[in-house]
């Protein structure tokens, strides 16, 4: 599955947490990755809230000990044991990720790094939650539009230190940004480090087929902003595989239209996959036609030589192309009693020439009409 965001107000651990709930990831199962770690004394639950009128889904974490601060190896420690495995390897990678950063920042080893306000219990849910949501759903490719920056300042354990904070900028080398006029910190260290760490690509929406949306919500609110991260899941679209074929052809100018319509008719009936002409003008400004017949390569031998002996041409040339065919299927309808076939493909359907042909002079009707009373039939 592909999971597409567009955090047009920034993002946060306990947003993206909410967004996946709200595609769908199960918060049982959210849960009992959470309680694999041993953690004690926290609570999740998900809520359904309106933010300026887009229903969105909030992920409300509590812990009974509301410390923010502690070594970032305490942490690790802990969402190393979530289970299963995958949802313990992304959790660490992310609380990792924090702590080779702020290690970076204060000249300290990543183990030694003691984490403030991103130090708290909550952190370990909301890593380890959007771990097993990923997981749960199946999640295998992230993309992203640009990530909206905040102005300002943004009040911590340091002081009052620039929005984006600092560390956040680090976890977010890599990414696409774009600068907003919102006040204060819209990407927190969480999220970006969420995103780095499963290898989010800030790229626009994928092809895909769209199979659900979602918005997880923010705690603050912005005026005329709704405060959301919308998450869209969908399903890669797979181009049809190409298929080796070759085309036939050869110049003809001394031979009638109802030669050529013969040859095509034999050909098709022989195998081949498609079969036309297109007019052309050869030496001696000679009015001609080329003749083409598409088929695979075991065909080339019988089909080579029934269009010679059909037109007496002393030549054919053949070259391969490679052809992506679409999924097609045939049903039937009737109209007025009559049974016509509709060719089905992804981008249209289309009644049988023959069989409307037929249908509308039995009835005496026009043929258009009758196409179209098939199509109606269908739908």
């Amino acid at each position: 599955m592909i999971l597409w965001l567009n955090p047009v107000t920034g993002v946060s651990g306990d947003m993206l947490l909410g967004a996946l709930l709200g595609l769908g990831a199960p918060l049982e199962d959210v849960r009992a990755a959470v309680e694999s770690t041993g953690l004690a004394g926290w609570r999740l639950r998900s809520e359904q809230v309106q933010v300026n009128g887009i229903a969105a889904t909030k992920a409300v974490v509590e812990v009974d000990d509301t410390s923010t601060e502690r070594h970032a190896s305490e942490l690790i420690a802990r969402v190393r044991r979530a289970r299963p495995e995958p949802v313990a390897e992304l959790a660490a990678a992310a609380v990792r990720a924090i702590a080779e950063v702020e290690g970076a920042l204060h000249g300290q080893h990543p183990d030694d790094v003691h984490l403030h306000e991103i130090g708290g219990l909550d952190t370990v849910v909301d890593t380890v939650g959007v771990a097993a949501a990923l997981h749960v759903l199946g999640v295998t490719a992230v993309h992203s539009a640009p990530l909206a920056l905040g102005t300002g300042t943004v009040r911590c354990a340091h002081g009052v230190l620039p929005a984006p904070a600092p560390a956040t900028l680090q976890l977010l080398r890599g990414a696409a940004v774009v600068g907003t006029d919102l006040p204060g910190e819209t990407v927190t260290p969480t999220g970006a480090a969420l995103l780095t760490t499963i290898g989010t690509e800030f790229v626009p929406p994928p092809a895909m087929t769209v199979q659900n949306t979602a918005f997880g919500a923010g705690t603050r609110r912005f005026p005329q902003r709704p405060n959301v991260l919308t998450a869209t899941l969908g399903t890669p679209l797979t181009a049809e595989p190409a298929e080796p074929m070759l085309v036939l052809e050869c110049n003809v100018d001394d031979v009638t239209g109802e030669l050529l319509g013969h040859v095509i008719d034999r050909a098709l009936r022989a195998g081949a996959a498609d079969a036309w002409t297109t007019p052309s003008t050869t030496k001696k400004s000679r009015p001609a036609h080329v003749l083409h017949v598409l088929c695979h390569p075991h065909r080339e031998p019988a089909l080579t030589e029934l269009v010679l002996s059909e037109t007496g041409s002393l030549g054919i040339r053949s070259h391969q192309v490679d052809r992506r065919a679409l999924p097609r299927r045939t049903t039937t309808v009737t109209v007025e009693g009559h049974a016509i076939r509709l060719k089905h493909g992804p981008y249209r359907t289309k009644p049988e020439h023959d069989d409307v042909a037929a249908a509308a002079a039995a009835l005496g009707r026009p043929l258009h009409v009758i196409a179209a009373e098939a199509l109606a039939a269908a739908d």
